[in-house]
């Protein structure tokens, strides 16, 4: 659900477009007519969460756990189990090779040049000796790791803000920029701009499918065992997004841990007797 169906293709774009569009907006004009709590604990916490839409983004997030129940998940079960563990590493890769032109493009726009460097590095390797993408060599015999960019985090590293939570149906969490940045990935892939102008559009739509597929099949246990487990499986998803994009901005480097609260008893002559972390 997190990362089922990441990009939006071919002769579907402008169905697509219409609908970030329509999300876009739609998440402008409530966010203007949700108003935050007046007491600053109250305006603190809804900001932390950023969802002014809740209402609607549970519903949606209902209607995707229907659709996900019939649908998604029996379909990535049966994959996972009928198709040996080999071939979905091979078809995994293969698609993330894939990915690469527009990995290159996103890393190149946010300056990363070595990042680039390695991506092309990957790309070389991947497609020769890798059997056209089907297995990690530059990972597996040169220790080139793969990372994974896209227009949202480019847009993120050029200062836009996130906007809204937002949760739409089979993509899943999301938010205004990375809505905007899955259209543009869309755009800038040059493997469906050859498709497209070849008549061949249905091998976009059976590539979106496969990802989808491959996507689900990964999160699988990962889903369950989230979903057993929370008191509250919207918000721990939420939660969970934020996180992982913030990685992903991040490039997955270590961020600064801040320096937890401290609760001081002093003496009446003012020297501190005990010093301890808050509970939090």
């Amino acid at each position: 659900m997190i990362a089922a169906l990441r990009s939006p293709h071919s002769a579907g774009f402008s169905d697509w477009k219409r609908l970030a569009l329509t999300a876009v907006v739609s998440a402008g004009l409530l966010a203007g007519c949700a108003s935050a709590p007046q007491d600053p604990q109250g305006k603190a916490d809804f900001e932390a969460m950023n969802d002014p839409l809740e209402p609607v983004n549970r519903a949606l997030f209902e209607l995707n756990q229907v659709i996900d129940n019939l649908l998604l998940k029996p379909v990535a079960f049966v994959y996972s189990i009928i198709v040996p563990v080999p071939v979905q590493t091979g078809i995994h890769n293969a698609l993330v090779n894939l990915k690469t032109p527009v990995i290159l493009a996103n890393d190149l726009m946010q300056g990363e040049l070595g990042r680039a460097g390695q991506t092309v590095e990957r790309f070389a390797i991947n497609s020769t000796v890798g059997l056209l993408g089907t297995y990690d060599a530059a990972d597996k015999w040169f220790g080139v790791a793969p990372h994974t960019e896209d227009f949202g985090q480019t847009l993120a590293v050029w200062g836009s803000g996130e906007g809204p939570y937002l949760f739409i149906p089979v993509i899943g969490p999301s938010s205004p920029r990375d809505l905007v940045g899955l259209g543009v990935d869309s755009l800038i892939d040059p493997l469906n701009w050859y498709l497209r102008n070849t008549d061949r559009d249905g091998w976009i739509w059976a590539r979106m499918a496969v990802s989808g597929i491959d996507s689900r099949a990964e999160l699988l246990d990962t889903l369950d065992n989230l979903e057993k487990t929370s008191l509250d499986y919207y918000v721990t998803l939420r939660s969970v997004y934020r996180q992982r994009r913030a990685d992903e901005i991040n490039n997955r480097r270590p961020r600064q841990q801040p320096v937890a609260p401290t609760l001081s008893l002093s003496a009446a002559d003012g020297r501190d007797i005990e010093t301890r972390p808050l509970q939090q």
